[in-house]
């Protein structure tokens, strides 16, 4: 398996440990993610973000930035919609995928923000003899660097590239370019291929154009980047990037051990998954977590060799699009000072369920809220009121999400309000709404339907 040079960047803590923060207001919220502010600056009543969901009932959107959300509400019939340059009915909303670029220009109106256009970011246009395809940088990774001649560099920050990178890509990340650049070769005239997170993400081309400023002759970009390289074949990480960007981070992830059982009961990563790659070579997709939910799947083996490559392309054959092997494999794990797990087999059956969102309230918890409200608990329904006529929780109370932002004093703040609708999207837009005011608040993340007599049926999001 071809190795990573794994050139990083250093994190520096901001505060030492235990050092007591000074009561300051709450920070105003950003109207554009941090990464973002490299190639582009804040501009007035225009937020910037991902695109997170549309709730035409309510007429509004969500859209997510640096951890932060932002709810605009529009009018359908003024909207102007905008994708790669195009312009697109208002239904045109429905079709967006979660997580796409989005700018939304915007009017005050009521204390609210209108949006009255939303530009979807197309792909960023670079001249034909500037881009390298899969097939090239396949070619690449196949061959070695060293084989090759071509340095991979990944552009991302390095939060990304802990997620998995190229194999044998090095991290230059843009916006941290002056301060790396020393990690360019110091031949300019070798081969040089930039990537990102897709086709309209700006880091790789500005690494081109910033690369080329400085002299390089044979600098080019593969611009569909990690997005489409993960559909078709493996990233890697290693054991410390791993810790950090999962362990650390409680981020839910499939551990997967690629020996064999024997060798995998001597001792293995904690939680892991004995898989090796004959079991794996027998995958559908309908042992595996569904694709939509792109669970990482960790893989490794004794050394980071062939089973765990095997096993990656097994789980990717079988329609997964996040699976990393662990450079270095258990042994490089146990080097890194990392705790393994021995003397017990490793799970047999590959089990995922993602990290809920924030303020999302599992759906067993609800059912038994709606059954039985405590005292200190209201449940708020925000439908709209020909929806709440076909059936309502006992004791809910109905304020519509649209109405929410002018009827919010209505509401008791000595509660926690547990917010929720037919799907969680305007439950979920209700309950930042209620947070940024100062409420205790939740939302039911699920499909549910509600009986005339007000009994439920509640469908949780896979």
């Amino acid at each position: 398996m071809k190795r990573s040079v794994w050139a990083t960047v250093a994190v520096v803590p901001m505060f030492a440990a235990g050092a007591a923060l000074a009561q300051t207001a709450p920070a105003a919220k950003p109207t554009m993610p941090k990464v973002c502010m490299n190639c582009h600056k804040p501009a007035a009543n225009t937020v910037s973000g991902t695109f997170d969901s549309v709730a035409f009932k309510s007429q509004s959107l969500q859209l997510g930035l640096d951890g932060a959300t932002e709810i605009v509400r529009f009018d359908p019939k003024t909207l102007k919609v905008i994708d790669a340059g195009d312009a697109k009915p208002v239904d045109h909303l429905r079709e967006v995928k979660k997580g796409h670029e989005a700018q939304v220009v915007y009017a005050e109106r009521d204390g609210q923000k209108w949006a009255t256009e939303v530009r979807f970011k197309g792909p960023i246009k670079l001249a034909k003899d500037k881009l390298a395809d899969y097939a090239f940088v396949r070619d690449v990774v196949d061959r070695g660097p060293a084989a090759s001649k071509v340095v991979l560099i990944d552009s991302r920050p390095l939060p990304r590239f802990q997620q998995g990178t190229i194999p044998g890509a090095i991290n230059l990340p843009y916006p941290s370019w002056d301060k790396f650049v020393n990690l360019l070769p110091a031949d300019k005239a070798t081969p040089i291929v930039f990537f990102c997170q897709g086709p309209t993400c700006q880091m790789s081309p500005s690494s081109l154009r910033k690369a080329e400023a400085l002299g390089y002759k044979a600098a080019k970009v593969y611009q569909a980047g990690v997005p489409e390289w993960q559909t078709k074949d493996y990233l890697l990480t290693n054991p410390r990037f791993v810790k950090e960007a999962y362990i650390d981070k409680d981020i839910p992830a499939v551990f997967v051990d690629a020996r064999n059982v024997d060798s995998s009961t001597g001792g293995h990563i904690k939680g892991a998954v004995a898989l090796p790659p004959a079991a794996a070579a027998k995958l559908s997709a309908k042992d595996l977590p569904d694709p939509k939910l792109a669970a990482p799947f960790i893989v490794f083996d004794g050394r980071g060799g062939a089973e765990s490559v095997a096993v990656a392309r097994a789980l990717i054959k079988a329609g997964q699009t996040n699976v990393q092997v662990v450079d270095g494999g258990l042994i490089g794990w146990q080097a890194a000072g990392f705790p393994i797990e021995a003397g017990v087999p490793a799970a047999t059956k590959i089990a995922y369920a993602p990290k809920p969102r924030p303020g999302s309230v599992p759906a067993d918890e609800f059912t038994k809220l709606a059954q039985n409200t405590p005292a200190d608990v209201l449940i708020l329904d925000v439908r709209n009121a020909d929806e709440a006529n076909a059936g309502m929780i006992k004791g809910a109370i109905l304020i519509p999400d649209e109405e929410l932002a002018a009827r919010i004093k209505e509401l008791p703040k000595d509660k926690r309000i547990v917010t929720h609708c037919a799907s969680g999207v305007r439950a979920e837009m209700a309950y930042h709404k209620l947070k940024d005011a100062g409420y205790k608040a939740g939302f039911l993340n699920a499909d549910i339907e509600i009986a005339k007599d007000g009994s439920i049926k509640v469908t949780p999001k896979g």
